[in-house]
């Protein structure tokens, strides 16, 4: 297969270039191990520190000792939750949303069989937070609030400045699930007011298994892993020198394209508003102006998401029916069905998420291919033949 387009960048980018150019020295001349007293491994050690202080400066901290290295966005979510509710071990209550990541929904499920009580706060038609229900949600037994920045499946962005500045009021423990936003939209940990906070590589071109954890100074959090001495024993293990070299050169490069962000803007609107009229059956899932400038979640009625994938694969077009963390169930999306969207939309949901190597020829061969592939599985619907459409092609 020639050609690649490649619509899925919410569940992995490609690596920059300039970022294994980077990495490489790491894996060949430069191995010494970044904890040792030798000179060797000595220079390495210097090296992490600098890459500790572009992803500080990547997420606003204040400090460089503020960033904890892991290795995804799932392992700090689930340090950032476990880590707190050790600490608070006479509280027992968390709150999260109906829409997070499988990182924190399955965790929270897991926490939920052991005793504790989980509250899942609700979304609208559009995928926005209910706020008044998460505020009311508090109580003096609330050990954390776990939200997300932005979602994964709609780009929808939540009200995280809000919520932090009054849980800080509260003193309770605020952890931001970032990983969508980083790289699309500036992130400030201060304005947020956030004791906890996640990012992870992959998703603005860094190599895939290196994450991080904003923990803010002073926050209570204890370790799930025990060995070494490594980032201040908060997540013990030999560092990963290379992928921490390479996710600091790739926050560096993403502060610099946020300059550029409205071009990625501009192409997901072409091919948003190319799909939306070129199909009566088609319609956006989520809020059209608060989301990030990547995303679009477009459901097709009638015809599944799956099949329509797989016609997209063969034509050289990768896209995705929603996390890459939960792909291969036939499910309907638990986002989706957390906003009400109906059944036979929700099951043809298809998520393009674009990135900074997306061009405009790749957004016209992907508006050129959907018509047959979409037209094709409508003519073999049983649920549009029951809409007495007889098969009629639908583009316009």
């Amino acid at each position: 297969m020639e050609r690649v387009v490649y619509l899925d960048n919410n569940a992995t980018t490609m690596v920059a270039p300039e970022v294994v150019d980077a990495m490489l020295p790491y894996l060949s001349g430069k191995y010494g191990n970044p904890s040792s007293i030798h000179s060797f491994g000595g220079d390495v050690g210097a090296d992490i520190a600098q890459a500790r202080e572009k992803i500080a400066r990547f997420v606003g901290a204040d400090h460089d000792y503020e960033i904890v290295i892991t290795g995804s966005g799932t392992e700090s979510d689930n340090l950032a939750i476990l880590g707190s509710i050790a600490y608070y071990k006479d509280k027992r209550h968390i709150i999260t949303s109906r829409v997070e990541h499988p990182a924190v929904i399955s965790l929270c499920k897991k926490l939920e069989r052991d005793g504790y009580r989980i509250t899942y706060v609700p979304v609208d038609a559009k995928g926005n937070l209910d706020l008044a229900y998460l505020k009311e949600s508090v109580d003096d037994d609330t050990a954390i609030v776990s939200i997300m920045y932005a979602n994964n499946e709609t780009g929808v962005i939540f009200p995280v400045e809000e919520i932090g500045e009054f849980l800080k009021e509260k003193g309770i423990p605020f952890h931001v699930d970032a990983v969508q936003a980083a790289g699309k939209i500036p992130i400030d940990v201060n304005k947020i007011n956030c004791r906890l906070l996640t990012i992870s590589g992959h998703k603005f071109h860094a190599p895939k298994g290196i994450g991080a954890l904003y923990v803010r100074r002073g926050t209570r959090l204890r370790p799930v892993l025990y060995g070494g001495h490594q980032e201040k024993g908060r997540r013990p293990g030999t560092e990963n020198v290379a992928g921490i070299i390479g996710m600091a050169k790739a926050a560096e490069l993403a502060m610099e394209h946020l300059a550029n962000i409205d071009e990625m803007k501009r192409l997901r609107d072409k091919l948003e508003e190319g799909l939306l009229s070129a199909f009566k059956n088609a319609s956006l899932n989520g809020d059209k102006e608060k989301r990030v400038p990547n995303t679009s979640n477009i459901g097709f009625e009638f015809i599944e998401g799956e099949a329509i994938l797989l016609y997209l694969d063969a034509k050289g077009i990768a896209a995705s029916s929603g996390s890459a963390c939960s792909s291969g169930s036939l499910e309907p999306s638990h986002v989706l069905r957390a906003m009400g969207v109906p059944f036979t939309s929700a099951h043809g949901s298809i998520r393009f998420s674009l990135s900074r190597y997306t061009t405009e020829e790749e957004i016209d061969y992907t508006l050129k291919t959907m018509p047959e592939i979409v037209n094709r599985l409508l003519t073999i619907s049983p649920y549009w033949d029951n809409e007495k459409q007889e098969g009629k092609p639908i583009n316009l």
